[in-house]
């Protein structure tokens, strides 16, 4: 670490959140009336050029903080377009009936990088120095490039002629909050990542709770992200459920108590299978809340319906750390746990009482179907 300060190191979340939501926001407007193809091969190319500053940096040495500071920044404003465009694409290169399956794809093969990318980044840092890692980065996100090119031109629906992008946006956010299947779904999300993701107190319960060090922390990162990949992977059954705002919430429900159960658990074993059943349970939901969200949005706001997910499911995460780190530091790392998970499941009961058309959700009556205006 260049600068040996955990401060600087912890703004690097302050600095990119910033560039992160403009670029979600922003970018859904537009994915909304340009070329969504387009779009994300001139975003892949953001990729590139960010990740090869990266290299850059590190070969030349010491670069300077703002430097790292502007890269960052960067990396997360390209990373947002690139999660709201390919969001927006995903109906339009499946047939609807393949949908649930292309999603679950999806999913899984973004938890699977997760795995195995920092592993492989400490294995290349490891063998070769992190001036390769970055380099071999780049490297990567220049193959993307040559992977969008196979993409077909993907045209977004009809907009409104000479709409600003501001108007775009405002209408974008209001048609979210007047579609209470969309509501919903974000909504339990939010609750679930917020208190039920522990992740900022693994490495606490490793070491003060269960004893294993660094390497009880990885093997319960591990743990939830393998769990949530194979049940991602292995969603075929999903294919002919009808009510998907109903596994929603169930696997929420499981999601939470798994969680809270873990709070409990006597050895880090018993935790980690725990965490990956919480994380099967959550790929669940997050393949079917995909599906729902797509399915009942209108083509012409594909765009701006991506951006707010995009937000939610970044942001969720981040609350989540937040609400974790906050309890355990006036009650303790188990207590934070437990009532977390607790606190997921009444959230999940005043999700459902605010939001019923989640519960109500059936997907005859959407696949295959125009997505009215709003539910």
């Amino acid at each position: 670490m260049q600068t040996h300060s955990a401060l600087l190191v912890g703004l690097l979340g302050a600095v990119e959140l910033v560039p992160l939501v403009a670029a979600a926001l922003l970018g859904g407007a537009i994915a909304d009336r340009v070329d969504r193809r387009t779009m994300l091969l001139l975003d892949q190319i953001g990729l590139v050029l960010a990740a090869t500053g990266l290299a850059v940096a590190a070969w030349i040495g010491h670069p300077l903080i703002v430097t790292l500071y502007a890269l960052a920044a960067l990396l997360a404003a390209f990373t947002a377009l690139q999660s709201v465009t390919t969001s927006a694409i995903v109906p339009n290169v499946v047939a609807p009936a393949q949908l649930r399956s292309a999603l679950a794809l999806n999913y899984g093969l973004g938890t699977l990088t997760m795995v195995l990318g920092p592993g492989l980044g400490g294995v290349l840092i490891s063998a070769l120095g992190v001036k390769s890692a970055y380099a071999a980065d780049a490297v990567s996100c220049g193959a993307m490039v040559l992977a969008v090119l196979w993409v077909t031109s993907q045209p977004p629906g009809q907009t409104a002629q000479h709409e600003s992008v501001r108007r775009s946006i405002a209408e974008g956010l209001r048609y979210v909050v007047s579609n209470q299947a969309l509501m919903g779904s974000f909504a339990i999300d939010v609750v679930a990542m917020t208190f039920g993701l522990p992740r900022a107190l693994f490495a606490v319960l490793s070491v003060s709770v269960y004893h294993a060090g660094a390497g009880g922390t990885g093997a319960l990162y591990s743990a939830m992200s393998a769990g949530a990949t194979i049940a991602a992977l292995t969603t075929e059954w999903l294919g002919h459920a009808r009510r998907l705002g109903r596994v929603v919430i169930w696997a929420v429900v499981v999601w939470g108590t798994a969680v809270a159960v873990a709070g409990l658990a006597s050895s880090l074993w018993i935790a980690a299978v725990l965490f990956a059943l919480a994380g099967a349970a959550d790929s669940v939901s997050a393949v079917c809340r995909t599906t729902i969200n797509q399915t009942v949005t209108q083509e012409r706001m594909r765009g701006r319906m991506s951006a707010v997910y995009t937000l939610v499911v970044t942001g969720g995460p981040r609350l989540g750390d937040v609400e974790s780190g906050a309890v355990a530091g006036a009650a303790g790392a188990r207590f934070s746990v437990l009532s977390g998970g607790v606190l997921c499941v009444l959230g999940v009961a005043a999700v459902v009482a605010a939001f019923p058309a989640l519960m109500r959700y059936d997907a005859n009556d959407w696949i295959a179907k125009p997505a009215r205006a709003s539910s």
